[in-house]
């Protein structure tokens, strides 16, 4: 009985430490899909407003953030709802940072900082709209939108602000990149960088390699493709990428593409991404070789293509076509199709196991 048990034991810890679970957005009713080893296995119901929903996991549990304020612990082994709460009216992003979650608000114009039991355990009042918030140990930073500022507080001086820079024109989304967060603005070219270990502010204009100034509003952050120092940037209203240098901000190449990109997304072991599109052009998908940064796929996918995510070992494409109401499997050597999975108006793909 006891070597029953202990393969047991085995091949259930085997399972799970190879099985990819996926929480699927279904966007207009609120659910996430749940989607293990490729088949739809269940739903969890009632989280909010899912437009632009963020779902992030740390360790057996993922959280997800509804536009309209909910957020929801989800257990990652039952996919059951452990607590929902409302701690404001307009979310729009979290991070963890120690043992806690910071929440950055539209509405009310404040950061909440939960316990991972989602109790509310500080409330910090900015008076402005709240974007981009990282974590850079034992460093919180976040930008307000409505005062120019970026404000870095201190996690183990209890969440004090230790340091508010002035940058750009309102600023909207940021990311880190190393010991630097660099943040994007909605009315100026370029972007401001914080060094995060002196705390000293320079702004960048985008150039490229003959030093002329390129017009570039920047897109979310989320829709970059990272590739180690290099950024590939879907442009905004325009048929190309930008591959910039992250150090420098100057651009290197620029990709030349076959309609209005979204996202691009960067397959595991960094050897090609992938790009979708809006508007007329919805319906493709781009293969782009991260060898030479060039075109070598572009084909359709699907009725409106919303998102895109590489498994985690990068033999797979998940894809979400929202008006084909399915979840699309692409092998990424052949680029076969490799599954269809039936999902309501599907948009974000997250992987939590």
């Amino acid at each position: 009985m006891r070597i029953v048990i202990l393969v047991l034991g085995f091949l259930i810890s085997f399972y799970y430490s190879f099985a990819e679970k996926l929480y699927i957005v279904e966007r207009e009713r609120g659910n996430l899909a749940v989607i293990e080893n490729d088949k739809l296995i269940g739903e969890i119901k009632n989280l909010g407003n899912l437009n632009h929903a963020v779902v992030k996991t740390d360790g057996d549990y993922s959280y997800c953030i509804a536009r309209n304020g909910f957020f929801t612990k989800i257990d990652n082994r039952t996919d059951k709802v452990m607590k929902k709460v409302k701690p404001g009216k307009s979310g729009i992003g979290f991070t963890f940072i120690d043992s806690y979650i910071a929440i950055a608000y539209y509405e009310p114009q404040k950061v909440k900082i939960l316990t991972k039991n989602l109790d509310t355990y500080k409330t910090i009042n900015t008076a402005s709209r709240n974007v981009g918030i990282k974590a850079y140990y034992p460093y919180l930073i976040f930008s307000l939108m409505d005062k120019d500022k970026v404000w870095i507080l201190n996690v183990k001086k209890n969440f004090s602000v230790v340091k508010k820079i002035n940058v750009g024109k309102m600023p909207f989304d940021a990311l880190i990149n190393k010991d630097r967060y660099i943040v994007g603005f909605f009315k100026e070219r370029g972007v401001g960088i914080v060094d995060l270990n002196s705390f000293k502010y320079k702004k960048i204009s985008f150039k490229s390699s003959d030093n002329s100034e390129i017009v570039l509003k920047i897109p979310h952050f989320g829709m970059w493709g990272i590739v180690d120092d290099n950024a590939i940037i879907p442009a905004v209203a325009e048929k190309k990428a930008y591959v910039v240098d992250i150090k420098t901000m100057k651009i290197k190449k620029i990709i030349r593409l076959e309609g209005l990109p979204v996202f691009i997304s960067v397959s595991p072991n960094k050897d090609i991404a992938v790009v979708n599109y809006s508007g007329g052009k919805d319906n493709l998908i781009s293969v782009i070789d991260l060898k030479n940064y060039s075109v070598i796929k572009t084909f359709p996918a699907g009725k409106r293509v919303m998102h895109i995510r590489f498994s985690k070992d990068g033999k797979k494409l998940y894809l979400s076509s929202y008006f084909d109401n399915r979840l699309k499997i692409f092998d990424t050597k052949s680029w076969k199709l490799l599954k269809e999975i039936t999902v309501p108006n599907p948009s974000g793909i997250f992987i939590v196991r």
